[in-house]
């Protein structure tokens, strides 16, 4: 049973979410400068590609 083109777009966007939800942390938890807040927003980057991924299932 292989994986199609959907399960691979799923995979990519649990992967991408669990990535964002840990930079969002660390920008949140670990670092209290700058720093912080780009990690954070290139969480929310991830939350965004990771939207278009979903959206992108069932369309490719």
């Amino acid at each position: 049973m292989g994986m199609n083109k959907n399960t691979v777009l799923a995979w990519a966007t649990f992967i991408m979410i669990v990535v964002g939800l840990g930079l969002i942390a660390m920008g949140a938890f670990r670092y209290d400068d700058v720093a912080g807040w780009g990690f954070a927003s290139v969480g929310f980057g991830f939350f965004a590609i990771a939207w278009v991924f979903n959206a992108l299932k069932g369309r490719v």
